[in-house]
């Protein structure tokens, strides 16, 4: 899919910017090493023999600082920043010292050079803040749109309220591994990614009429942002509930988003065909018969029958 691919490319992209920052961390705490234990020597080598070793090593303990800021957190733009304000510092320092005293080669030089890593450190922040600005705002043209419809032979009272209960839902979409209810309108989210990780979201309600409608969407800030709503009505010809899926969700950047299928399949209306047929099952005969695999063709093994068919209100 097109959207697999802009996400790989933002990681390869945000890789070598994260790359650019740990070298810039490097280069701030060598500087800030030199400007501490030999600040006469420095001075001689930038042109200003006579400037004050105590200003050389403040700028060179801020050096230092910026520098091991950058090594913990190399994907936070905010410490590419401040060395671009003590950038602006040494560039007036230097300036300031460009007189008959001085070797204004020496310094024009250290000026050149100063003003070359300032351009280095303005370039890695704003990659840092775009793609910091991505992860939390996915363009809208990576967002993935379902719909799905499927009719279940249950009361719409009964259905509505299994959903209702999303610790349910790992028991028939393979891809959740728990939803724990915080309280009564946020809860958690835990899923499989590939390679053995796991992710994990908290989402919201933000609309439940009894019978007829929830809708929820991810709390502001996660690291997956999706959004969600089911419908329930009378099935036509009293054949039970209708019920209707609608979903929205925005693959992130970053090492995660690079494997989306870990959420909704490689075809997301495939598997969220597979998630109702399953939850179809479930509420009709109170045991999931078909395979978890993407075949759908192997009997399922479920864990415990027993405490599935109470969920589902299905008398054995």
């Amino acid at each position: 899919m097109d959207y697999i691919e802009d996400i790989e490319q933002d990681y390869g992209n945000q890789d070598r910017t994260e790359q650019l920052s740990l070298g810039l961390g490097w280069f701030s705490i060598g500087l800030g090493l030199a400007e501490l234990l030999a600040p006469r020597a420095l001075a001689r080598a930038i042109g200003m023999p006579n400037a004050s070793p105590a200003v050389l090593r403040s700028f060179g303990a801020r050096e230092i600082g910026a520098g091991l800021a950058i090594l913990s957190e190399p994907d936070r733009p905010a410490w590419l920043w401040s060395r671009v304000g003590g950038d602006a510092v040494d560039l007036s320092y230097l300036a300031s010292g460009m007189n008959a005293e001085n070797d204004n080669t020496r310094i024009g030089v250290a000026l050149a050079a100063v003003m070359g890593v300032t351009a280095l450190d303005v370039l890695c922040a704003n990659q840092l803040q775009r793609s910091r600005s991505s992860r939390i705002a996915p363009r809208a043209d990576r967002a993935v749109q379902i719909e799905r419809v499927t009719t279940i032979n249950r009361s719409v009272h009964d259905v509505y309220q299994f959903w209702h209960q999303f610790e349910n839902f790992p028991t028939f979409m393979r891809h959740l591994e728990s939803v724990e209810m915080l309280d009564e309108r946020r809860s958690r989210w835990r899923a499989k990614a590939p390679a053995g990780l796991k992710v994990e979201w908290e989402a919201e309600i933000i609309e439940d009429r009894t019978d007829e409608w929830i809708a929820w969407r991810s709390v502001p800030g996660s690291t997956i942002e999706n959004s969600g709503s089911v419908r329930f009505s009378p099935a036509p010809g009293a054949r039970g509930t209708e019920v209707r899926v609608q979903l929205q969700y925005s693959p992130p950047a970053g090492t995660l988003g690079r494997g989306i299928a870990w959420l909704l399949g490689e075809e997301p209306n495939q598997q969220i065909h597979e998630d109702l047929h399953r939850f179809k099952q479930l509420m009709e005969t109170g045991e999931i018969p078909l395979s978890d695999g993407p075949s759908l063709w192997r009997a399922a093994q479920p864990g415990d029958p027993q405490k599935i068919r109470s969920l589902a209100g299905v008398r054995s």
